[in-house]
């Protein structure tokens, strides 16, 4: 079968990527990468203000990545992962070094001073809103790993990612397009799968204003994301059905897999205006930001009856000597719709030559998000319509920051940094009975929970140049959290109504200190230790989250306490021509580290803390232009790290406890014992570049107790190794063309999902 996307724009969006603006590093009078205006600024690596290591990704940079979505540009930064199961994954989540990708309240996500991580959810729910910012609109990223700066919370626990956007210096119109398309062939499924982006934008200086505005849509079919399976019993009937496919699960089990949930069609558009103005010392930016998102799947039977007819449910099905059950409602079908408005507000200026002043607001309102799920596939001879419809009301975020920077205070050299934040999250989420899934028809309430998170924040930092080789920074971030009207449900089944539990409010406090020291023992060497102390609040879902949808129940835990890390690294750096090289040394030690888990058994699902989990992490870095010879420039980074569980006395101690089930010493899951990236780029000529891309990670384990060993089949948390190649040509100063290829050896990797096969791309720009 072969899936096409839907052209519902121009022909002009068909193909293509942003490229326009990159070509060579050795560029002819007027071809090439053009200068690029940022509203933020970065400050250098060896600056005592940056207390954390950082890495930076320039435009240039950029151009060996076969990018559609943003979070394509970021996934080759060191010790960073992104689970991006397909283009255009609504659940792109985020890991940062000890963090793992369902961390993802430790890691945070900001363009434009704009938050874009998802602080309401957490594991494939927590994913950061990507979509929010175009990858065409992107003009610098900056990771900062680690809680130690006073400016970030402890969700900055594995780090930060900056993302700016380019501001218009003078009338532009632009327009991009990409087509790709992949071969996907694992279990029972065998698919050709195409979709394409297209991405228009218009920007203008207008004196001391600028405006910006952009449209993207996105439009893609991916590989179904699950496969389904059933225990088998040995039996002496004849087989009364053909088609099952025989294998292990990850925990290295006999089964029989049946079907899986099917294509997944998405679309994503976006839509973006952004106004800049200066008046005197002073500069403000507007932001505002929609996306829409739908995506749809129905599930794929295997199984047919000797007469060559599909079967969408029973039991006690015959299969070579093994008899087997399918679950209609794992064939199900589902539909996502989702809407969301972001409005931020940034000003800066001068109070004085020394003094700054920086102001964020942010407001980001979930206009809607629908889930529907059928509670048989449509194909199923009992199918009556009927399912489960998911909604989350009245959901949303507010932020707002003030910060102060004074230079040369006191002394020339000293530099404090300080502020005022708080941020205010609201979840609520009802499931809902529906006689008509597909409809949107809602029926009884089955489950509800909710309720608010704030948390308000103090935060100092003085960094000190003492010395032409010594630096330090002393800091501190007091910050208070409440969590209020928190909400689940308790059903009494005498009463005609979904029974409420409303939990009282709680507050807590917490003081995290922050110190670094640097060293430069010559001009082209760094040497640098910082430590921190961080505490991350729970949020939302970890508080509140019990429901029982298809498949799965959940159980709240309102009473949980923060995680609290302590965080040290230790960076040598060392400038060379046209780079650098450099080796951190970091350890990340968690109390009450906060863990998704889940009674198998029972299926039963809670967020419970373990007492301490232990990181240790090498990583070495090798930034430069011209390797070698002066036409290649290579980014490089190898990452080791070793994750273990070092207490959990507290979960364990119980009398009934039996210790062969101990997770103490267990290897943190997600957790690969290695990470290296590679994006290297040869400049053939001043219009032509070729550029190839690795990805490589061990195998590590999906569950706390490390029982699922089994690789490379559904479910598994694998190794693999990617590699893309690339090639883009500057036809002239307005046009630009580009051809790519992932996962050139077609390797076919879970991470619990699988990975993309290989994809392959066709890119064009048009900039005037």
């Amino acid at each position: 079968m072969l899936h096409r996307a839907n052209i519902l724009t121009p022909l002009l969006f068909t193909s293509g990527f942003l490229l326009a603006h990159q070509a060579s590093s050795n560029v002819e009078e007027g071809i090439g990468l053009e200068e690029v205006q940022v509203w933020g600024s970065s400050r250098s690596v060896n600056d005592a203000g940056y207390v954390s290591p950082t890495s930076i990704l320039t435009q240039q940079d950029m151009g060996a990545i076969n990018a559609v979505t943003t979070e394509d540009l970021v996934k080759f930064e060191p010790s960073l992962v992104i689970r991006r199961r397909f283009i255009g994954d609504s659940n792109g989540t985020l890991g940062i070094r000890g963090s793992n990708m369902f961390q993802t309240a430790r890691s945070m996500v900001f363009a434009d001073g704009v938050p874009l991580h998802y602080l309401l959810q957490s594991r494939w729910n927590g994913a950061p809103r990507w979509t929010m910012v175009a990858a065409s609109e992107i003009a610098q990223v900056e990771v900062v790993y680690g809680p130690f700066s006073a400016e970030y919370s402890g969700n900055a626990m594995g780090g930060v990612v900056l993302i700016e956007t380019a501001i218009p210096q003078e009338r532009e119109f632009h327009i991009d397009g990409s087509y790709f398309s992949q071969d996907f062939n694992a279990y029972g499924f065998d698919d050709t799968l195409n979709g394409f982006k297209g991405f228009i934008s218009y920007g203008d200086k207008l004196g001391d204003a600028s405006i910006y505005f952009s449209y993207n849509h996105l439009d893609n079919a991916a590989q179904a994301q699950t496969y389904r399976d059933s225990s088998i019993t040995a039996t002496d009937e004849a087989d009364s059905v053909t088609g099952g496919i025989n294998g292990n699960n990850a925990l290295g089990n006999e089964r029989i897999w049946y079907g899986d949930t099917g294509v997944v069609d998405s679309t994503t558009d976006n839509l973006k205006f952004k106004f800049g103005y200066d008046f005197g010392q002073w500069q403000s930016l507007l932001n505002v930001a929609y996306e829409g998102r739908q995506s749809s799947n129905s599930g794929n039977s295997y199984i047919k009856d000797l007469e060559g007819n599909t079967l969408w449910s029973g039991s006690g099905l015959v299969q070579g000597g093994n008899s087997f059950s399918i679950n209609g409602g794992r064939l199900n079908s589902g539909e996502q719709n989702r809407h969301s408005l972001s409005l931020g507000l940034r000003v800066k200026g001068e109070l004085s030559e020394r003094a700054h002043l920086e102001v964020n607001l942010n407001r980001f309102d979930i206009l809607l998000d629908e889930n529907r799920a059928s509670s048989l596939n449509p194909n199923d001879e009992n199918f009556t319509g009927a399912g489960q419809i998911s909604d989350y009301d009245n959901s949303g975020w507010k932020t707002a920051e003030v910060k102060l920077v004074v230079d040369a205070l006191f002394a020339e050299g000293l530099e404090l940094v300080t502020g005022l934040r708080n941020e205010r999250y609201s979840l609520n989420l009802d499931v809902y009975e529906s006689p008509d899934f597909d409809a949107g028809v809602k029926g009884e309430y089955t489950s509800r929970f909710g309720g608010d998170t704030e948390i308000s924040a103090l935060f100092a930092q003085a960094n000190w140049q003492f010395s032409p080789q010594w630096d330090a920074a002393f800091g501190l971030r007091y910050e208070w959290f409440e969590s209020s009207n928190g909400y689940y449900d308790d059903n009494d089944e005498s009463t005609p109504e979904l029974d409420l539990v409303h939990i009282p409010s709680e507050s807590k406090n917490a003081l995290s200190p922050k110190f670094s020291l640097g060293y430069r023992p010559q001009e082209s060497w760094l040497i640098r230790y910082s430590l921190a102390k961080a505490f991350r609040f729970p949020i939302v879902e970890e508080l509140f989250s019990q429901y029982e949808a298809y498949n799965s129940i959940a159980l709240s835990n309102p009473e949980l306490e923060p995680e609290e890390g302590l965080h040290h690294n230790l960076m040598f750096d060392k400038t060379i021509d046209n780079g650098y090289l450099r080796v951190n040394v970091f350890q990340e030690s968690v109390n009450n580290a906060i863990e998704s888990q889940t009674d198998y058994t029972n299926n039963v699902r809670s967020f419970v803390p373990i007492d301490k989990v232990e990181v240790k992490g090498l990583e070495f870095i090798a930034n430069k232009g011209g390797v070698f010879v002066d036409n290649l420039d290579l980014r490089f980074n190898l990452t080791w790290t070793d994750a273990k569980v070092k207490d959990n006395s507290s979960a364990e101690s119980a009398a009934d406890f039996d210790p062969a089930n101990s997770i103490e010493g267990n290897t943190y899951p997600r957790m690969p014992e290695w990470r290296s990236n590679l994006l290297a780029t040869y400049h053939l000529s001043d219009r032509w570049n070729a550029s190839a891309n690795v990805q490589y990670a061990s195998d590590s384990y999906g569950r706390i107790d490390n029982s699922d060993t089994e690789n490379n089949v559904y479910g598994a948390q694998d190794g693999y190794t990617r590699i893309g190649l690339k090639t883009a040509y500057q036809i002239n100063k307005q046009w630009n063309i580009s051809l790519g290829i992932d996962n050139i050896t077609n390797q076919i990797a879970y991470v619990a999902h699988p990975w993309p096969g290989r994809t392959v791309y066709l890119n064009f720009s048009f900039d005037m």
